[in-house]
């Protein structure tokens, strides 16, 4: 039941795709008498370790006043092994683990007059398979992947598939992914809105309580154009539709008339992000990366992000790479701050993640990658620490800081 802020965890799942690089490509083994075929072997393992904390004053389950005091210590670990077939394919398969343990002060404002409800923290577990054959020769691959996640108030059923086309000259790629998530909410109330013998949601409260539907559908268009020796520019479309409760339902809103309600929001949106990155090799030592992105969807929401990362390379294997990312955002017109709500209003929210804003993200990555290993050690090719700094116009701050290990 933790809310953690789009902004902040786009750069941690950045940080772990930059760490699922694809190996360079491996001849076929082969003799002059018969196919040799290839056992399935270790390509890479990482494990990546996060610390996130925040604190803030504008708790959606207190109507958008309180606190917005969270923790999360999330943990991920990834395992890549491949075989080539007699065809002479290479089959790619990477198995991730992730565990997210969470303390959240105000999930725990659910049922104030708990001693500690059961919300008030949780941990996540959402393990995924993926599956992918490629062929060496044409860069071309097409996978699929599966999913599973679970936590206190739902649980939700992945699935997908993803493709990869190169041009003959290899300068130009395409790459495609369609994903859907099917999930299950627990719907729970804060405690003086919940009907007559209506359960808190708690494994030790027998009571009833209603579940509900969400389900995601997902699509990825990016397309990769090498311009010049110095200069690499992608096009990502990504639109995306969601259907289902899409409301929260323990986040309360209060209206002018005093009286108080569950937050409700249409059951769909539509949602359409267009990215353009751009990287520009300025020599052996320096690289400008680049981002922009606008998005919008069809609860009137509006954000541009821009972002800029420098990596500095001190030596073959040391480098750093500050960053910085600017965000502003027009709100959905469902939103209200606390007791301003319309009582003739059908949709309302007074969740501050949905209203007008902006922020900045600022911090740098340490990646040490020696030629004879990390610490001597051959098999530890790569170590990453990351931090940032998240400040929003609303008064929430953020800190988060991540530790990378590559193992081969």
């Amino acid at each position: 039941m933790k809310k953690l802020y789009l902004g902040v965890i786009a750069m941690y799942l950045g940080i772990l795709a930059s760490h699922a690089q694809t190996n360079p490509p491996q001849p076929v083994k082969e003799d002059s008498s018969s196919y040799e075929r290839r056992k399935l072997k270790i390509d890479e393992i990482n494990f990546i370790s996060a610390y996130y904390h925040q604190n803030g004053n504008n708790s959606a389950v207190t109507g958008g006043i309180g606190t917005e005091k969270l923790t999360d210590f999330a943990n991920t670990f990834d395992l890549q092994m491949s075989k080539y077939s007699q065809s002479g394919k290479k089959h790619t398969f990477n198995f991730e683990l992730g565990v997210d343990h969470y303390t959240s002060a105000s999930s725990d404002k659910i049922d104030p007059s708990s001693v500690s409800s059961a919300s008030m923290q949780d941990t996540r577990i959402y393990p995924s398979l993926n599956w992918t054959v490629s062929n060496d020769k044409t860069g071309n691959a097409f996978g699929l992947t599966a999913s599973y996640s679970h936590e206190f108030d739902y649980q939700s059923f992945g699935g997908g598939i993803n493709f990869t086309r190169l041009s003959k000259d290899k300068n130009t790629q395409f790459d495609f992914k369609a994903q859907v998530f099917l999930d299950t909410w627990k719907v729970i109330l804060p405690v003086e809105l919940r009907p007559e013998g209506y359960g808190s949601g708690s494994e030790h409260d027998k009571r009833p309580v209603d579940y509900k539907p969400r389900d995601s559908y997902s699509t990825s268009f990016s397309l990769s154009q090498v311009l010049s020796t110095r200069l690499q520019a992608a096009l990502i479309v990504e639109p995306s539709y969601q259907h289902g409760l899409l409301a929260t339902r323990y986040q309360r809103d209060y209206f002018t008339d005093g009286t108080e309600r569950v937050e409700n929001l249409p059951d769909s949106r539509y949602k359409l992000p267009i990215g353009l990155r751009m990287n520009y090799f300025l020599d052996d030592h320096f690289i400008i990366r680049a981002f922009y992105r606008y998005y919008m969807d069809n609860w009137g929401i509006r954000a541009n992000t821009a972002e800029i990362e420098i990596p500095v390379k001190f030596s073959s294997f040391v480098s750093v790479s500050p960053f910085y990312r600017y965000n502003t955002q027009v709100g959905t017109k469902y939103f209200a701050p606390y007791g301003q709500h319309d009582p003739s209003a059908e949709f309302y929210t007074s969740d501050y993640d949905l209203s007008t804003l902006h922020s900045n993200f600022v911090g740098a990555n340490l990646r040490l990658s020696p030629p004879n290993g990390v610490f001597g050690n051959a098999h530890f090719t790569s170590l990453e620490l990351r931090a940032g700094h998240y400040m929003r116009s609303t008064g929430l701050n953020s800190n988060i800081i991540t530790l990378a290990l590559k193992f081969k």
